[in-house]
């Protein structure tokens, strides 16, 4: 999470975590604000991550987010997760955005110079190299995330940085070009692996 003044990080915190999202999330928030010294009727644009991701982590933040819109009145904007993973490497002519999507499989969309080269998909680990390898033509692509490790083994020449979340310059970037919208909704890739028990 970062306080911007729309170009420069005022102030900021990361803390990856499995659980307590719920817990931490407004604490941390009212936190970076009072680092930054900005009260939350002057924030004018709120931008958060819509996924994929944890379905939890996903959630709350979503919820925050909007909740904060309603009572500060400011604009809304959703940034992909992967996206700014791949933003993250900074100035590389092909970035992809990698996050751990367990069962065997990874979260992956591939970036050529800011732009998408495919929508975000849930794939093999194999199914993922290939990928990247078509999208490339044989060049490779910085792979960054928290999944980046699982890609690790089937590439020989991508850089790999794994990094737990994305860098909070890439989100400030990204924030101020996001389109406004009051409905976001979370991305997600697949169904949740917890399901209501059946009768």
């Amino acid at each position: 999470m970062a306080l911007t003044d729309g170009a420069a990080v005022l102030a900021g915190a990361s803390e990856p975590m499995q659980r307590g999202h719920q817990e931490r999330l407004a604490p941390m928030t009212a936190e970076v604000m009072a680092r930054a010294g900005v009260a939350f009727g002057e924030v004018g644009r709120i931008a958060v991550t819509i996924g994929p991701g944890s379905f939890t982590g996903l959630r709350v933040g979503l919820a925050f987010a909007k909740g904060l819109r309603l009572a500060t009145g400011a604009q809304l904007a959703g940034i992909g997760t992967l996206e700014a993973l791949a933003a993250s490497a900074g100035a590389v002519p092909r970035a992809a955005g990698v996050v751990d999507a367990r069962r065997g499989q990874v979260y992956l969309q591939a970036f050529a110079a800011g732009r998408a080269l495919m929508a975000p998909e849930a794939l093999t680990t194999a199914a993922a190299a290939a990928m990247l390898g078509e999208l490339g033509g044989g060049a490779p692509f910085a792979i960054v995330g928290p999944g980046a490790d699982l890609l690790a083994a089937t590439t020989d020449e991508s850089p790999i940085l794994h990094v737990a979340a994305a860098s909070l310059q890439a989100l400030v970037d990204l924030a101020a070009a996001a389109e406004a919208s009051a409905d976001l909704r979370p991305l997600y890739l697949r169904a949740p692996d917890a399901l209501p028990a059946t009768p």
